[in-house]
């Protein structure tokens, strides 16, 4: 039996410990830094929400580029596109104001690529706050006029509590030009006060505590995801100890090595609390704050417990897309319209209204033409040009015992 030197035995003992308290050295360093990340990130934030409130000189470009690193989130960017699409997918109309009837062709002025950017861009303004959107140039196509394009002026080199475009993001507030008065031909000023500076304020603290959580969790997956490889030999020999570091280096997924006589290996697996619990519950709480702020609800993008609930969510999604929609009506009718006037469009007489005539679902079409069938006669050309099946007419019914065939209607008479 191989003699164990007791000096090789208290040296490993001593390793051990060193690596033990290198651990708890790590896990300290560890909350140390979280918290003065966090600490650091919080505080960036309200410095820079203060900087936008100042009377005398309001600077938004730090906030802005909180904003910047907020929309990188992919729950954020998935519950703004949701509510942005509830109300840029409704169907509108231009209305005679006298009337109430839809001009088609003062409609497909608005059907055009330029007005679906400016509904994208108006409605971002409930998120970013003040937004000015600058008209292009006046083309004409098939369908009359229409403007090439429609651009965001970059909301660094304006000032809306002052009315300013600055020629330099870093220039005073103050010093620059009026824009309400230099290009109030050409641009389109969207907010609910000059001084709101929309809803990714309020959602930047859960934005950064996320970013926090996801950043931490991947460094305990770093320290303690994988288990600890232990090499202990009696050999005191610094080139054997080298050899032995190097194959415990390159062993990776082999899981194997070639080792002295008397080395033997200790797995050790980490024993620190559950890390899901820890950071997943922290980060899905930050996803459904924010669900919360934007859509009024949580179960239209994540996962509910019944149908009925789901329905009450989506309910509440579709009175804030409302909401949306009336803004975005008034922004058209009070903002734009009169703007399109001055360049000769001639929509003085016409409102701009969302359609909300009942579309039927293809079920609900069927049992209301089956009840059209029934009692008048309808020509063939509907069905041919809506089925795309060759109709000619409609083949007689032969009914039962004596019964006649009830008379239809005709919908010419």
């Amino acid at each position: 039996m191989t003699e164990v030197n007791p000096r090789i035995e208290l040296a490993q003992m001593s390793r051990d410990v060193q690596v033990t308290e290198r651990a708890k050295s790590l896990i300290v360093d560890l909350v140390k830094m979280n918290a003065l990340l966090t600490k650091k990130d919080i505080a960036k934030w309200r410095q820079a929400w203060q900087m936008a409130l100042s009377v005398e000189n309001p600077k938004r470009n730090y906030l802005l580029d909180i904003y910047d690193d907020n929309v990188a989130d992919l729950h954020l960017i998935g519950a703004i596109r949701n509510r942005k699409l509830k109300v840029i997918g409704k169907p509108f109309k231009l209305v005679d104001k006298k009337t109430g009837k839809e001009d088609p062709e003062i409609t497909a002025i608005f059907k055009k690529r330029w007005f679906k950017k400016f509904m994208s861009l108006a409605l971002d303004s409930i998120f970013w706050g003040h937004s000015l959107i600058q008209l292009g140039d006046i083309i004409t196509d098939e369908d009359g006029m229409a403007f090439s394009e429609v651009k965001l002026v970059p909301r660094r080199h304006i000032s809306p509590e002052f009315g300013m475009l600055l020629k330099n993001a870093s220039d005073e507030a103050k010093k620059g030009i009026d824009y309400r008065k230099t290009f109030a031909d050409w641009s389109i000023e969207v907010c609910e006060d000059t001084d709101d500076l929309g809803l990714l304020n309020p959602l930047s603290h859960e934005c950064i505590s996320k970013r926090n959580m996801l950043a931490f969790w991947d460094q305990f997956g770093e320290l303690f995801g994988m288990p600890v490889r232990i090499g202990k030999t009696m050999s005191r020999d610094q080139k054997d100890i080298n050899k032995m570091s190097d194959m415990l280096d390159k062993m990776g997924s082999n899981a194997w090595g070639v080792f002295p006589e008397g080395t033997s290996i200790e797995i050790v697996e980490t024993t620190k609390g559950d890390a899901f619990q820890v950071y997943d519950k922290r980060i899905d709480r930050a996803n459904s704050e924010m669900s919360k702020a934007i859509l009024g609800v949580t179960m239209t993008m994540d996962n509910g417990s019944s149908k009925s609930q789901a329905q009450v969510h989506e309910n509440v999604t579709d009175d804030i897309a409302t909401a949306d929609a009336d803004f975005l009506a008034d922004l058209v009718n009070d903002k734009l319209k009169p703007v399109m006037n001055r360049h000769g469009f001639k929509l003085e007489k016409y409102r701009f209204e969302w359609d909300e005539s009942y579309e039927y679902s293809p079920t609900e079409m069927l049992e209301v033409e089956k009840m059209l069938l029934e009692y008048y006669d309808i020509e063939p050309q509907y069905f041919i040009e809506k089925h795309n099946i060759p109709v000619t007419a409609k083949a007689a019914q032969t009914l039962p015992g004596n019964q006649q065939q009830p008379k239809k209607k005709s919908l010419k008479q």
